[in-house]
């Protein structure tokens, strides 16, 4: 055999593990998303965002009530009698009783209810997807949403991504410290493969790296 055709050969056989390994991500897996027999669960509660349309109706009071209203960019609203009541990072149930709280200085013992019609996202809520996706974007957490669900929004994976070496970043919230785990985009999306499906928390953010080659 040629000198130059063995070398080649055993370049080759020392770079495979190489390749190999830049196929395929590092780090640890999430257990797959199970419907199975596992009943659908809520979500944790909903916090108001900035942009979101809610609905306030105060009862046997029209006049004061407000019908989607529009929360300002800097967090807060404006009814009939309370001026710039600050509404991001409350639930719906917390701000129904901040307002009835401040209309219990003008009408006697208030019955406020508050429905959140479209949901904009509070920033800790939102699923981020960066990278190689036709459309990265900032989604809307709901309840038992998955990386199918978020990967369907954004339109898949683009023709140079390297689905399996995508990781997801959390927040772990007991002990606040950023995690990092794997997950295998192209065994989902361009092979079927169920598995590869896992749960999404509010604040996820997935990155999709291009390919090396």
């Amino acid at each position: 055999m040629p000198q130059s055709l063995f070398l080649v050969r055993i370049a080759a056989l020392a770079l495979a593990p190489l390749v190999v390994a830049g196929c395929a991500g590092s780090g640890k897996e999430l257990p797959p998303a199970n419907y199975g027999n596992t009943p659908i669960a809520p979500s944790e509660e909903y916090t108001i965002g900035p942009l979101d349309e809610i609905t306030i109706h105060v009862w046997r009071n029209p006049e004061l009530s407000a019908d989607k209203v529009r929360v300002r960019p800097d967090g807060r609203l404006t009814i009939p009698l309370v001026q710039d009541i600050p509404a991001v990072g409350k639930s719906a149930t917390e701000l129904q009783d901040y307002i009835a709280g401040e209309l219990a200085k003008y009408i006697e013992q208030p019955i406020v209810s508050v429905i959140v019609n479209t949901p904009e996202g509070n920033f800790t809520q939102q699923v981020r997807i960066i990278g190689a996706t036709p459309q990265p974007a900032s989604l809307s957490f709901r309840a038992n949403m998955t990386v199918l669900d978020a990967m369907i929004a954004v339109g898949g994976l683009n023709e140079f991504a390297a689905g399996n070496r995508a990781k997801l970043i959390r927040q772990d919230r007991e002990s606040g410290k950023q995690m990092e785990y794997r997950v295998r985009l192209s065994d989902l999306i361009r092979r079927g493969d169920a598995s590869a499906n896992v749960m999404l928390m509010p604040g996820d953010t997935i990155i999709i790296p291009e390919s090396r080659f």
